[in-house]
């Protein structure tokens, strides 16, 4: 049998050889040590990096979510504040609430108005301190709060969506209240902004979405007494622009949230404040056609406190409601593609926060 050649002292890019005292897995090389961990469920990742200090490495590094990664494998858990305690962590598949650290910010930005997003394996949360705006993210990896570095030009009230490591935001309102038709891309490997051309016309209180490997914005406020029913499209290829008439024909309103939209299997889906009704978007036709009732109300609020998602190939809801034992938040989910049974979605119950106040604050679903 052929040698090991340049192997033989056990090590091979790092690799430990079999049954070394350095080894993951004592009988395995490392790397089918890794094949095994990247199944582990991500909740019992902090357990894991209490084993020794070499899966304590192997978690903080990142290792193991890139390898999920290249292999497809991902989770996806809600991330949610609906009380002034902070942010928790819900996994779907466990039922399991898990608590994040809090954010080592000042007092402005703690009790100001917030937007998040989640992406790649980071959370970034956008508010203001006391002279700017301000970003801070939560790194899933080494399970801590630091602060992002800042957009080339800073906002609030924009639209915003992620595919893989990279997200989008898309017009919003300078800290001066001048609407923006301004965008960037944001790297989650490299942590930066970039620049992107501008939108056709500035808006604010709009929402934004990935559909056909494109960024999508609807909706929005161009000024405090002009809604907009227009969608913009922004191909990655050409960097280009494409304005798109009556793609979202409910009016914002100065006093509404913005268009509460979600894609699932590449299809895009919508509330109606007013009904209550969940839309589902024919992107041949530029029309929506109505399915069925939310699970929760969304018009006594015009929209606000109310999260609509996507979560894997599920649409899930996330809305407070009161009953006989109080307040509580609901996670109601419905899979679109078990269909539409007489005009009615089953929305299945996945959880309860009880005593957690009828508002969500924030909302965002990272897949990992």
């Amino acid at each position: 049998m052929g040698s090991m050649g340049g192997d033989n002292d056990g090590r091979s890019r790092g690799r430990s050889r079999v049954g070394s005292s350095d080894s993951l897995f004592p009988a395995f090389h490392d790397d089918v040590a890794l094949n095994c961990l990247v199944w582990v469920r991500l909740s019992d990742y902090v357990s894991l990096a209490r084993v020794n200090r070499k899966f304590n490495s192997l978690i903080k590094r990142g290792d193991l979510y890139k390898l999920r990664k290249q292999m497809g494998i991902s989770e996806h858990w809600v991330y949610v504040v609906c009380d002034p305690r902070g942010w928790e962590a819900f996994d779907p598949s466990t039922k399991k609430w898990m608590k994040l650290p809090k954010i080592p910010c000042d007092e402005c930005f703690k009790h100001s108005d917030k937007e998040s997003l989640a992406v790649g394996s980071e959370l970034l949360v956008f508010g203001r301190e006391l002279m700017e705006f301000a970003i801070w993210k939560y790194s899933l990896v080494r399970r801590n709060w630091i602060k992002c570095r800042s957009m080339n030009l800073p906002r609030c009230l924009f639209a915003s969506s992620s595919s893989g490591s990279i997200a989008v935001v898309a017009g919003g309102s300078d800290k001066n209240g001048n609407v923006l038709k301004s965008a960037e891309l944001y790297n989650s490997e490299l942590g930066n902004w970039e620049l992107l051309p501008d939108m056709n016309s500035p808006r604010k209180l709009c929402s934004g979405f990935f559909l056909d490997g494109k960024f999508y914005v609807i909706g929005g406020m161009s000024s405090p007494t002009e809604p907009l029913t227009s969608g913009e499209e922004y191909d990655f290829q050409t960097r280009e622009w494409k304005k798109i008439e009556g793609m979202y024909p409910n009016e914002n309103r100065a006093a509404q949230a913005p268009p509460l939209v979600a894609v699932v299997d590449n299809q895009l889906y919508a509330v109606e404040y007013l009904t209550n009704m969940v839309k589902r978007y024919n992107k041949e036709t530029n029309k929506w056609k109505v399915l069925g009732r939310l699970p929760v109300r969304a018009d006594s609020s015009n929209g606000w406190g109310l999260a609509f998602k996507a979560c894997g190939d599920q649409l899930l809801v996330v809305g407070g409601q009161r009953g006989p034992e109080g307040e509580g938040i609901v996670l109601n989910s419905w899979r679109p593609n078990s269909g539409v049974n007489g005009g009615a979605l089953f929305w299945e119950v996945l959880d309860v926060k009880e005593n957690a106040g009828v508002f969500v604050y924030n909302c965002a679903v990272m897949g990992c």
